[in-house]
């Protein structure tokens, strides 16, 4: 990286980092306005913007898998999940990129959410109100660890360095006691589904089996689909000869066109006319 991640300081506020931020206080300071001066308003935002399982079902707010990161109230929740996206965001666009971090944070919120979602419809757990950027705060943090494993980190304002293992270990642990508190919240399932997010993303851009598979399986298919297209021309071509010149013409399982036995052979005696 750039900088030594265990170097005690503030980093550079710019990217894609700066952006959520901005976007993020913007948003809060509106919510806020309006329910202090417009109480109705700000409520009927508020509500339907944040993770509401029953609002989706009934009503189809599919936009709320998004917009949940940006729903807050309590000024600390507001500020420490900003702070997470903060200290270790920057390093990690540093490493992917703008617009992978992008793809990070918003990922991990839309699967975070849908997991939830998804967890919601048993009726047992996972039952409420989700609202916050602590699943992206949780990825970021993930992703952090898997590039850095053995990195030592500085927790602001504690001038202490531990090891990232550990703090991913610690905050998984406080989440997980609050799950349990409040009896699998979809709060605190969301947050926790964030870790898992980060993860599952590391390990389909950066894990090289993976990213071998996909662009193996991608090529492979864009290949079948090529030969599909041309067997397919081969038929039509065949018929349209058939009606229209009143004769026949062959073509091989690969769509190549054979010519008649007794013509020459080209292509060093190949059987067919041509051979991609």
């Amino acid at each position: 990286m750039p900088r030594d991640i265990s170097e005690f300081g503030l980093p550079s506020f710019r990217g894609a980092v700066r952006e959520i931020i901005l976007a993020s206080v913007a948003i809060y300071v509106v919510i806020v306005l309006l329910l202090t001066f417009r109480g109705e308003t700000g409520q009927a935002l508020f509500n339907g913007g944040i993770l509401n399982p029953v609002a989706i079902i009934k009503h189809g707010r599919i936009w709320q898998f998004v917009t949940y990161a940006f729903m807050y109230l309590d000024p600390i929740d507001f500020a420490l999940s900003l702070l997470g996206v903060y200290f270790l965001g920057t390093a990690v666009e540093e490493r992917v990129g703008y617009s992978r971090f992008y793809g990070l944070f918003f990922g991990s919120v839309v699967i975070s959410a849908v997991a939830g979602f998804g967890l919601s419809l048993t009726g047992r757990i996972a039952q409420g109100l989700a609202f916050g950027s602590g699943a992206a705060a949780d990825a970021i943090l993930m992703v952090f660890y898997l590039f850095n494993r053995g990195a030592p980190i500085m927790l602001f304002p504690i001038p202490i360095r531990i090891p990232v293992k550990w703090v991913v270990i610690g905050v998984a642990a406080i989440e997980t006691a609050y799950l349990f508190l409040t009896h699998f919240s979809l709060f605190y399932c969301v947050i926790l589904l964030g870790l898992g997010a980060g993860y599952l993303w590391h390990t389909i851009f950066f894990s090289r089996k993976v990213s071998l598979g996909i662009s193996e399986r991608f090529y492979g298919m864009r290949n079948s689909y090529y030969r599909w297209k041309r067997r397919r021309a081969a038929r039509k071509f065949e018929v349209y000869m058939r009606e229209h010149e009143k004769r026949d013409v062959t073509f091989d399982e690969h769509g190549n066109y054979v010519p008649p036995d007794g013509s020459k052979k080209k292509n060093g005696g190949s059987k067919s006319g041509w051979v991609n």
